[in-house]
């Protein structure tokens, strides 16, 4: 899955809304690759579910809340994070029954002196029939931004 175009862009204004408190839109950013669809509705009809579109939407509120203001990460650390975990080249892995993950196949230095591979966690009730990207998890990040003197 590849980010559109200005989809760096519009998250980072995006990201920027919630810092300053501002209610915010539910934004496409990104498609799935067919791979990536196929796996993801493989395992959502195994259980029974509905088959998702490949256009993934974001909001961003869980992301902001949980990478920027625990974690400390700037939002052009977050943005990166993203890139990286929906790679055309990252893997769907089995679903859970309300929400799918991807994860990176290449681990990437974060600028905090960790090598993590980036994972998305999507939601996939809530904006049916497209999937949301719900959070962005650096997986490997021993040193957080928060964490360091």
């Amino acid at each position: 899955m590849a980010l559109y175009p200005d989809a760096a862009e519009k998250i980072t204004r995006q990201l920027e809304a919630l810092a300053r408190g501002e209610r915010v839109k539910l934004i496409p950013i990104a498609a799935l690759t067919d791979t990536q669809l196929s796996v993801l509705n493989r395992d959502r009809v195994a259980l029974g579910q509905t088959p998702l579109v490949a256009e993934v939407v974001f909001l961003g509120r869980h992301i902001y809340n949980s990478r920027i203001v625990k974690d400390g990460y700037e939002i052009a650390d977050v943005v990166q994070q993203i890139r990286a975990a929906l790679d055309d080249s990252a893997e769907m892995r089995p679903s859970a029954p309300l929400m799918s993950h991807m994860l990176s196949t290449t681990k990437r230095e974060d600028g905090y002196g960790n090598w993590v591979r980036d994972k998305a966690v999507f939601e996939c009730m809530e904006r049916h029939p497209r999937p949301e990207l719900y959070s962005v998890m650096p997986k490997g990040d021993q040193n957080k931004p928060r964490r360091l003197p």
